[in-house]
């Protein structure tokens, strides 16, 4: 390139190729050499600073999309986690109540249906408004009460303004499955679930409690062979990981305690 320069110059412009050098300068020197390659370096230097700064950008940009689309990815797959075993529950109550004839057979069915449109149609989005999730759940807890009748006090209690809040869907009712699962679907005697959705500006406080079967009602409910259908036991730890890719570690904290009479579920997450 400098060679190049050199000749260019003296051919077609004037015989002194360095007119800014110390002097007259005619000839291909070592010092023009130096000097010129010098200059050639800079040049290559910033014009290379400038593609690797674009590269850099450009791996960053793809780096985050691909993060984005591998999120969404795990997200869609928790989710359908959750559907399979959660109409599981619901067809099981459907399923007992043909076996019984009984009349609230078609009113189930009818809740199943809004179920299945507000999961199938509803929670492809990452987050969906609060009343609808609540809608959710009160729907799952009417059909819990129609497997269950007077074995069941349930108790839901929902305060605060849900006005224009969202929550991530899907994300209440596996710790309300695990209530029924543990309690009232293991216990031949009656049991208590109590549900709270109590909202404070942009939080939401959320409880979930049943009480235990003592060892020998689960003992006499094994021995008279009623066995638990509830498949899985990924409820809790799939929810676990939902909240972790959904929200910040400051935006949510969750407590799962158990003692010999009650299992309690305790939730304090920030609302969008």
């Amino acid at each position: 390139m400098v060679l190049l320069k050199f000749e260019l110059t003296y051919l077609l412009i004037s015989n002194n190729v360095w007119p800014e050098g110390p002097g007259e300068t005619s000839t291909f020197s070592l010092n023009y050499i130096m000097v010129m390659m010098l200059g050639e370096l800079y040049v290559i230097s910033f014009v290379t600073a400038i593609k690797v700064t674009i590269n850099w950008m450009s791996e960053n940009k793809r780096a985050a999309k691909l993060e984005k689309t591998q999120l969404e990815t795990e997200l869609r797959f928790l989710r359908s986690q959750i559907s399979p075993h959660f109409f599981f529950n619901t067809l099981n109550n459907i399923y007992s109540l043909s076996l019984s004839k009984s009349n609230k057979t078609p009113e189930t069915i009818l809740k199943l249906s809004e179920l299945m449109r507000y999961l199938l149609y509803e929670t492809k989005p990452n987050s969906q408004p609060l009343d609808k999730e609540i809608n959710c759940i009160k729907n799952y807890l009417d059909l819990e009460k129609i497997r269950y009748g007077e074995k069941l006090s349930l108790d839901l209690k929902v305060e605060g303004n849900t006005a224009n809040k969202k929550i991530t869907p899907m994300l209440l009712i596996p710790f309300i499955e695990n209530a029924f699962k543990h309690g009232a679907n293991k216990s031949i005697k009656a049991v208590f679930i109590k549900i709270e959705l109590i909202i404070k500006g942009d939080i939401l406080y959320f409880r979930a409690s049943n009480s235990l079967p003592k060892p020998e009602e689960t003992k006499t409910y094994l021995q008279k062979g009623l066995e638990d259908k509830q498949q899985g036991g990924i409820g809790i730890e799939n929810v676990k990981k939902r909240l972790s890719l959904c929200y910040n570690k400051t935006d949510y904290e969750l407590k799962i305690t158990k003692d010999e009479t009650e299992f309690l579920v305790d939730l304090k997450l920030k609302l969008e």
